[in-house]
């Protein structure tokens, strides 16, 4: 199939399925979906943060009447099946690696209109930056503006993304990845909003910044399935 075409497919399954699971349609069908989370190389922790799709999952199903799966997914960054899921989630701690294969796929995941959300657990910045110049050589990430979509689903976020865990007493900031004006790539850096999603007792945060991420993570979800 010629590439341009494949995108195009692509593009009309996600935004179908986003369109099945938030407004109920078809339940069986849309209950099929689950989040997903990126497996990657280089010896970083990706599989950290291990309930917080579980979750985000169910915070999206009880707060935004989607019908998602609450079992993750994994998904390794050079497989053809990450074009099954129109969410994936990547965190961690440390490296991370994409060879050029991998990149190259990724790079056509996001074109066909799925959506990468990074959350850098600690650590992850300057790995994180390196690899998807890899994915994107023509893009660097720029601060989502706050009056940007993904900031106004069905919570408001006037200033951005919540500041979540301390790392090094920076302030949180939305950063993203803009193909032709579109949000393709969130990582919020110096929040771990991750984090917020995990069981409450495993940080004892207080209850109403877990709220913030939780709610901040659903205006990912809406975003990234309905592509608005």
């Amino acid at each position: 199939m010629h590439p341009f075409n494949r995108i195009s497919i692509l593009r009309i399954a996600f935004l179908f399925w986003g369109m099945q699971v938030i407004s109920g349609i078809s339940q069986n069908q849309a209950s099929s979906i689950s989040l997903a989370r990126l497996k990657y190389q280089g010896g970083g922790d990706w599989y950290s943060s291990k309930t917080a799709l579980k979750n985000l999952a169910l915070f999206c199903n009880q707060n935004l009447k989607t019908s998602l799966k609450t079992q993750e997914s994994i998904v390794e960054v050079g497989s053809d099946e990450l074009f099954q899921f129109p969410f994936v989630f990547m965190t961690g701690h440390g490296n991370v690696v994409f060879t050029d294969d991998e990149a190259a796929n990724l790079r056509t995941y996001l074109l066909s209109g799925g959506f990468l959300h990074i959350c850098d657990n600690y650590g992850m910045d300057v790995f994180v930056r390196r690899e998807m110049k890899k994915v994107f050589p023509e893009l660097d990430f720029k601060p989502v503006p706050f009056s940007h979509p993904v900031y106004h689903q069905k919570y408001d976020f006037n200033s951005g993304v919540p500041k979540i865990h301390e790392h090094e007493g920076k302030p949180a900031e939305g950063l993203g990845l803009f193909w032709k004006g579109k949000l393709i790539c969130f990582y919020d850096y110096e929040s771990d909003l991750g984090n917020g999603w995990e069981d409450p007792e495993l940080y004892n945060d207080p209850e109403y910044k877990r709220k913030l991420a939780l709610q901040m993570g659903a205006n990912l979800i809406s975003f990234a399935l309905l592509g608005q």
